[in-house]
């Protein structure tokens, strides 16, 4: 007992500390993943530093939970790969102890970690959602940065067009300036021509003010002469001018209310209590939408009938509908042309709008069932993410262990295609709910229904300590599969301990090559039939399987030989597949034994002349 509680302390120190230095790793790279999306709202701003530190802090509290399940899958990966690399996991089983068992201290950890996430979910990731969404729509309304260029106009001012022929860096004179102020309308634009000028922002960083010298203006009078070619103006020639012009250069908070409805921005329990909201107004917008259109558009009125009830109403109108001369056609006929053209555009008119008032009605109830949508796919990925952990747990463990392999270099190559999987299928299913395509619990759950079963078969590889990732192995699955075949290769032996029994092996091989000339001589019209007929019964030829036994004993021991010549002929020799699908491989490996088998009879032979 104290052993264990060693090892389940040493495994957690081990896991602690990677997942320390993952975490991290894994929250810089979703934060660079959410800069690259939104690095437009922050260029061109002006924001301090005071602001974008606070959106980059708004920011990771919200992308916490996102972090945490690909930290666990990395350091799992690393932590079980490091113990297998260093053989550490052979003398835990060679301890009597199972890899599941081992797992105990962290699955508790990775529970606790999936509790904190959810918390952190429901009671911070709400007011972070808020702060930034408030801090996003602000930088939004912000004006942009004053940044003048040299040689083009500039309309960065509302109202204001600015032209700068030559603009000095170091000292911030602007020389050779044209102003176009259209602020007054365009009947009245003033046109400022300077020499220099200089541009600074007010202390409250309220307004620009522009200081002007050596320059003249020019302005439109009011009059009743402008359409004329003598229209009015006035110049006026100054020294030194300023003007002070509206350009709020402060980031201004909008009010958080305005993102109260947002589905992101609530808990839990309030999303339920807003869904329950929801759908009773839906529903019951609904039934109002169906009692209008029922009374409406699609109700057949008819005056002589009014008393009767609505069903007694519906059978008269399909028994109208099965006349041959209906009422309303012989009343059309009786008309005049262009009372029977009033009547038509009418009839189109109503329709026109009966359509335009469903299709208001359809996309009321779309957006209606959208938002309901979304809080149900909010609420089941705050549950979905706080799972992922243990989920990640149990895939990126056991993984590690199969693996065998620590440090961060192909755990992290590994780890980063199972995020991908998962992230790919988490987003396509998410979408594919919110478009009503599925339900909208089944969005974000069907990442976890697709890995669950991954987890599991790893888990119980790793502890049965199957070899799941030897290529070897499925090399040779699909040697079996397509029929392709190793060749020979057999090298002389350094030390030979018993030189090969030649005589018994020419007898040997005797044999073999007469079986192999008579099995193919014999049967070689009805070989086809008969594989067939082994593939049908699902047994193996006994005869054939006797050659490629007889045949591999016979290589095992020439392989003693001393001779290159008997390599040679051994080398040539194929590998006789027992199984009864390749029909014609089969008959050229039979020839080629043959042959090889009489060289090797004859090479055998001359060694008992010598002898």
């Amino acid at each position: 007992m104290r052993i264990i509680k060693k090892l389940d302390q040493y495994i957690f120190k081990n896991f602690i500390s990677l997942f320390a230095g993952t975490f991290c790793i894994s929250l810089f790279a979703v934060m660079m993943q959410f800069l690259w999306k939104y690095v437009d709202e922050l260029v061109g701003k002006g924001l301090g530093m005071d602001v974008i530190a606070k959106f980059f802090f708004y920011a990771a509290e919200t992308l916490v939970p996102t972090a945490l399940p690909l930290a666990v899958l990395l350091a799992s990966l690393i932590a079980f790969g490091n113990l297998g690399e260093r053989l550490e996991l052979l003398s835990i089983k060679a301890a009597g102890i199972s890899l599941f068992r081992s797992f105990y201290s962290l699955i508790v950890f990775v529970v606790l970690l999936a509790s904190i996430s959810l918390y952190f979910q429901d009671v911070v990731g709400p007011q972070a959602q808020t702060n930034l969404l408030q801090l996003r729509a602000s930088m939004a309304q912000k004006s942009p940065e004053l940044e003048i260029p040299e040689g083009a106009f500039y309309d960065g001012i509302e109202g204001i067009n600015l032209y700068v022929k030559q603009k000095d860096d170091e000292t911030g004179v602007l020389h050779d300036v044209v102003i176009y102020n259209m602020r007054d309308g365009v009947d009245n634009v003033h046109i400022i021509l300077a020499d220099s000028a200089r541009l600074e922002t007010s202390n409250d960083k309220q307004f620009l003010v522009l200081h002007l010298y050596s320059g003249e203006q020019f302005e439109n009078l009011p009059g009743g002469m402008l359409n004329t070619q003598f229209a009015p103006y006035r110049r006026e020639t100054f020294v030194q001018k300023h003007f002070l012009i509206d350009f709020d250069m402060n980031l201004n908070l909008i009010d958080a209310e305005a993102f109260s409805n947002s589905e992101k921005t609530k808990n839990l329990s309030k999303l339920l209590v807003d869904i329950d909201s929801m759908q009773l107004s839906a529903d019951s917008l609904g039934f109002t939408y169906y009692d209008e259109m029922k009374n409406g558009a699609l109700y057949y009125y008819d005056p002589q009938h009014a008393g009767v009830d609505s069903a007694r109403q519906q059978e008269m109108l399909d028994k109208l509908a099965k006349t041959e001369t209906p009422v309303f056609d012989t009343v059309f006929v009786k008309m005049k042309p262009s009372e029977q053209q009033n009547a038509v555009r009418w009839a189109l008119n109503r329709v026109e709008q009966q359509q335009m008032g469903m299709d208001f009605k359809q996309d009321i109830m779309e957006r209606q069932d959208r938002a309901i949508r979304k809080h149900w796919i909010a609420f089941w990925q705050k549950i979905m993410m706080s799972l992922t952990c243990i989920l990640f747990f149990f895939v990126g463990a056991p993984l590690g262990a199969i693996i065998r392999k620590g440090g961060l270099g192909l755990p992290v190559v590994v780890a980063v295609i199972i995020f991908i999987v998962y992230y790919i299928l988490d987003t396509g299913a998410t979408n594919m709910a919110l478009e009503g395509t599925i339900p909208a619990w089944l969005g974000p759950c069907v990442s976890m229904i697709v890995l669950m079963p991954v987890g599991l078969f790893f888990t119980v590889k790793a502890n049965n300590d199957s070899v799941v990732f030897n290529i070897d192995s499925y090399k040779a699955f699909f040697r079996k599969l397509l029929g392709i075949r190793m060749k020979r290769h057999l090298v002389r032996k350094e030390v030979i301990i018993n030189d090969p029994d030649y005589p018994a092996l020419a007898e040997r091989l005797q044999i073999l090559s007469h079986e192999c000339r008579s099995y193919r001589k014999g049967v070689r019209r009805l070989l086809l039939i008969q594989l067939l007929v082994c593939i049908l019964k699902n047994r193996r030829d006994e005869k054939l399987q006797w050659i490629s036994d007889e045949l591999e004993a016979c290589v095992e021991e020439l392989s003693n030989a001393k001779d290159r010549a008997v390599f040679y002929y051994l080398n040539r020799l194929p590998i006789i597949s027992t199984e009864p699908r390749f029909h014609n491989r089969l008959r050229k490996d039979l020839k080629a034994v043959i042959e090889a088998s009489e060289q090797l009879i004859q090479t055998i032979n001359g060694y008992k002349k010598n002898i």
